[in-house]
């Protein structure tokens, strides 16, 4: 049976946690286990935030029970009294995800039925216990870099297909193509963006959003491929066609995160000034269909342009072609098999 690592740090920081708890002797030592598993969070940024929410609304809740407590007198209608107080308190000062702990804190003191110096130390210490080994099992977070990489790889190669079958369609203006590798695309460039944001939230003192900034460079590039798609079914009426077809294709081998967008835009603009040669449109549907030409046009430009703005990462860039190196390897020998 496979188990995740959060599942292993839960299991073991709640048992740590009760370690600590019955070695100091104090009481009610499972709540330091129910707070560390509170704790366990997807991201170390995550982690630390909602140990702060914690600590915070444990410590309030301290404090109202003391007063409430110790003013009305322990029983239901006090306990009912200072959690319809409690709650909305917790609410303003952005403390909510600590209400399960401090509730928890909140009906220990209620069951002992006084407050002293020493149920204080108690729970302070079960509140300490709990968050501190919350923190240290979150100082484990793997990489997620290779899964990035993955996903980045996927997803250039959905964009060179995609391109591939808007050439062929104005080659052959008939295809079979199902649009599945636009649904794939979008997909995992979702997913992209989700992972990539979570690897921020993992490093404190590294501020690297690489990722962040490709996935959302090709999140732009997608709208204006889902865009002009409607319009690349026209362009078969146009001799024009074949033209942006060839240049399709090449855009399909050039789908990878290095810089080649001035080259391509150096050769959209020569396209656009030999189309702007070409005879006038003689009737309504050559000038409906050299208008969807020239909107297209644009759209590849600003295709280009986006791209043209990213900044490469030239160290991630070599990484990634040798990892493409090998999945393509791999994938050929697979054909093979």
């Amino acid at each position: 049976m496979f188990f995740g690592y959060r599942t292993i740090k839960t299991a073991v920081g709640a048992g740590l946690s009760l370690f600590l708890g019955q070695l100091l002797q104090l009481d009610s030592f499972t709540t330091a286990a129910i707070i560390t598993v509170l704790c366990i969070h997807v991201t170390r940024k995550g982690s630390v935030h909602k140990a702060w929410e914690l600590f915070l609304a444990s410590c309030v809740g301290l404090l109202f029970a003391a007063v409430i407590f110790e003013t009305i007198g322990y029983h239901p209608l006090s306990l009912s009294l200072l959690l319809l107080v409690f709650i909305p308190a917790l609410q303003k000062i952005n403390a909510l995800k600590g209400i399960i702990t401090s509730i928890v804190i909140i009906f220990h003191v209620y069951s002992v039925g006084e407050m002293t110096a020493g149920l204080l130390l108690n729970e302070f210490l079960l509140i300490t216990i709990g968050i501190s080994v919350g923190l240290l099992m979150n100082l484990y977070m793997p990489s997620i870099d290779e899964d990035l990489y993955q996903d980045q790889i996927f997803l250039e190669e959905q964009f060179s297909l995609i391109w591939k079958e808007y050439a062929r369609y104005l080659r052959e203006r008939w295809v079979d193509w199902d649009g599945r590798e636009l649904v794939l695309a979008g997909e995992t460039i979702e997913n992209g963006k989700s992972k990539a944001l979570r690897s921020i939230d993992n490093h404190f003192l590294r501020h690297d959003h690489y990722f962040f900034h490709y996935f959302d460079m090709r999140e732009r590039q997608f709208v204006i491929m889902e865009r002009i798609l409607p319009f690349v079914s026209s362009l078969d009426q146009v001799t024009e066609g074949k033209s942006i077809a060839n240049f399709m294709d090449g855009l399909s081998s050039a789908v990878h995160p290095g810089n080649t967008a001035r080259y391509y835009l150096e050769e959209l603009h020569q396209l656009r000034d030999m189309f702007k040669e070409h005879p006038l449109p003689k009737n309504r549907a050559e000038f409906e269909a050299r208008a969807s030409l020239f909107y297209v046009l644009h759209e590849l430009e600003q295709y280009l342009l986006i791209k043209d703005m990213f900044k490469p990462d030239q160290k991630r860039t070599f990484a990634l072609k040798r990892k493409k190196g090998v999945h393509t390897l791999r994938k050929k020998e697979k054909d093979k098999g």
